[in-house]
């Protein structure tokens, strides 16, 4: 009877990894048999309970896979992680398994400092599913009390596991002068995406940027190491972080500031650049200007027609109903009171011709 009900246990279980193959990925088709993951049971007894499922992509051309992680929540909901890791971290995995055109049942673990990720389950043509079991590792939380930290619950033990939070990376960050992080601060450091090569590469580039808080700030939004080496390679080296940020924060990249410089305003301090970028001022807006006559415009004149709606198709309307050569002033006190170019149109055929007198008429309320 036993030995019934396990199979029957089991069976469920391949059903359910089945079901799951298939939604999340799709290409594994019905022929997807997931193998049992009943680790469960053994790490039950050594008190674990962080559990889930797991989803690697092997993808052509491209040196690392896709990994993510779903774990079921107590309380209800669920949460994923993802990320990019080197095949060889997939440890017990081979590549026959993972490339196989039939499938193959695998077992692999992922190691981190604090913990490992012990993972069950099917690959098929560069695709697998399954679940996975975590495993903490005991010395790891007397390390972090050797370096004056705090002991983890089992939940920041698992999201430092989960987002690489190694020992390594607290070194580096001592090492580099940074404030003595704290466990929450370590385990947002992680679900942020800041790892140890981007700490140390921003080291190489000439920021240390001694806060915790600042690094973080410096990861959410979007300051990559690449982006730091396209700015410097225009000429703006070792700019403070906080002006890097608010490049960033504002649109400006180094397309943008390549396309201003080839429409002849060189090199433009990053404060002009980040204006522009507010403003709306682009080089196809600035391009479409020249077309119409108004070539090298200063930009604050150019931000100022932005500002007060004078544009191409605008301007394209004055001149359609003969103002071929209005100033820039001109154009904007006429936007400015209202003056569009089908009210000039309707009071043409009035008999007025005069734009003063146009402005006049507008702001009497004349239509």
């Amino acid at each position: 009877m036993n030995r019934e009900k396990t199979h029957q246990a089991s069976g469920q279980l391949h059903a359910s990894l089945v079901a799951t193959g298939i939604r999340l990925w799709g290409v594994l088709g019905a022929l997807l048999i997931l193998s049992g993951c009943l680790l469960a049971s053994t790490n039950a007894a050594q008190g674990e309970a962080n559990e889930g499922q797991w989803l690697v992509g092997f993808e052509t051309g491209k040196t690392n896979v896709s990994i993510t992680f779903k774990q079921m929540h107590r309380r209800g909901g669920y949460s994923n992680t993802t990320f990019n890791i080197a095949p060889e971290r997939l440890q017990g995995l081979t590549r026959e398994q993972a490339m196989s055109a039939s499938g193959a049942v695998v077992r692999f673990q992922i190691v981190q400092d604090a913990g490992t990720f012990d993972c069950e389950g099917w690959f098929k043509q560069g695709r697998g599913a399954g679940n996975f079991t975590f495993r903490s590792n005991p010395s790891f939380a007397a390390e972090l009390r050797r370096r004056g930290i705090e002991t983890p619950s089992d939940e920041q033990q698992f999201r430092m596991a989960l987002h690489d939070v190694s020992l390594a990376l607290i070194d580096e960050l001592k090492s580099q002068g940074y404030d003595q992080p704290t466990l929450e601060q370590l385990v947002r450091i992680g679900t942020h995406g800041v790892r140890l090569d981007y700490i140390r590469g921003l080291k190489a580039l000439g920021y240390n940027l001694q806060t915790i808080d600042l690094l973080v700030r410096t990861r959410d939004h979007g300051i990559s190491l690449d982006f730091i080496r396209e700015i410097e390679s225009l000429g703006y080296n070792r700019m403070p972080m906080p002006e890097l940020i608010r490049l960033r924060d504002h649109g400006v990249n180094t397309d943008f500031i390549r396309e201003i410089e080839a429409m002849g305003y060189g090199r433009l301090p990053l404060e002009e650049l980040v204006r522009l970028r507010d403003h709306g001022v682009s080089a196809d807006f600035l391009k479409e200007l020249d077309a119409l006559g108004y070539r090298r415009l200063p930009l604050a004149q150019a931000v100022s027609m932005r500002d007060h709606g004078v544009g191409p198709s605008y301007i394209r309307e004055l001149k359609a109903e003969g103002y071929d050569n209005l100033s820039i002033e001109q154009m904007i006190r006429l936007r400015d009171h209202g003056v569009s170019a089908d009210y000039i149109r309707k009071m043409k055929a009035r008999g007025f011709q005069d734009l003063e007198q146009i402005i006049k008429l507008r702001n009497s309320g004349i239509n």
